[in-house]
């Protein structure tokens, strides 16, 4: 077993000092150190993105980085979208037009378009499946994620 090391980061707004292994997973430091179930677990590759989590602004999959690599860094999980009992209008738009369903992939997907809508605030259909193609979702066939995506747009816009 290596030392533990020192690490802090924010983590939703809320500042964190952990002492933990090098080899610990970003995920898991999530799920298990701080007990945010909200990022999924699913294919510990980085192909599915249901752990998909923003570093310092930017989505990443948080199974192929270590906890030590987020040390200093402000990290987001679908647990902060919300704020309070008010959703963020990416969770509203999701809800409005049906764009989940078992929702193990919901999260995952959530953090991927945060970060895609702010640099790209009027996509069409196909930026939309594009940006999307680093989710995996076995439920939806993907039009209503889509079509929910659509709508976040279109209100942030209007």
């Amino acid at each position: 077993m290596q030392q533990p090391v020192e690490i802090s980061l924010s983590v939703n707004g809320v500042q964190h000092r952990r002492a933990v292994e090098p080899r610990l997973l970003l995920s898991d430091f999530l799920r298990h150190e701080l007990r945010l179930t909200g990022t999924h677990v699913g294919c510990e590759h980085g192909v599915c993105g249901a752990c998909t989590v923003l570093v310092d602004g930017e989505a990443v999959r948080s199974c192929l980085v270590f906890a030590v690599q987020a040390d200093g860094a402000e990290v987001g999980t679908v647990e902060g979208l919300a704020d309070g009992d008010t959703l963020h209008p990416l969770q509203e738009a999701f809800r409005d037009a049906h764009g989940l369903q078992c929702g193990f992939c919901t999260p995952g997907i959530l953090m991927s378009m945060i970060p895609f809508l702010r640099d790209t605030p009027a996509p069409d259909e196909h930026a939309i499946r594009e940006a999307l193609s680093g989710n995996l979702c076995r439920c939806t066939g993907y039009q209503n994620i889509v079509e929910a995506v659509q709508l976040a747009a279109a209100r942030s816009a209007g």
